[in-house]
């Protein structure tokens, strides 16, 4: 490893440790925990040639398994100042997402988008006392037989 490779690892591991004590400082013993959790739970790096679709739908599903009953994943996607709640992720290619689910009004919507494009914000919320998890249902195409 070059003198200047080096430099720069000791840097980003000081630069790191910085963030994660003032990180620390901020957040309550109870968000603490829980982000001990989920960097514990961070899968490993994608593999080499496997596309960004396939890594955010993995992540999803992750997130996902990963819910209590009284749980749900909000998955949010923003485009042009509107937002829609994603119910559906729909991928008819390796490179294409369909996202459906409802906007702020509650008309239901639906985004095409190129898959490495897509930017989501996921938010594990508690459920209402009484009311039933939303879960994101995502549908991958059927192998064409031949």
């Amino acid at each position: 490893m070059a003198f200047g490779n080096i430099g720069k690892a000791i840097a980003g591991q000081a630069l790191e440790t910085a963030k994660r004590n003032v990180l620390d400082g901020l957040l309550s013993p109870d968000t603490s925990k829980a982000m001990e959790k989920i960097q514990a739970e961070r899968p490993a790096a994608p593999a080499a040639g496997e596309s960004i679709g396939a890594v955010i739908l993995a992540q999803l599903q992750a997130m996902q398994r990963a819910l209590k009953d009284e749980q749900e994943l909000v998955v949010l996607f923003e485009t042009g100042g509107e937002t829609l709640r994603v119910l559906e992720v729909f991928v008819p290619s390796p490179k294409v997402f369909v996202m459906a689910g409802v906007d702020a009004q509650q008309n239901v919507t639906r985004v095409v988008i190129p898959s490495d494009a897509a930017q989501l914000v996921c938010k594990i919320v508690k459920v209402a006392e009484g009311a039933k998890a939303i879960r994101v249902n995502v549908l991958s195409p059927r192998p064409k037989e031949g």
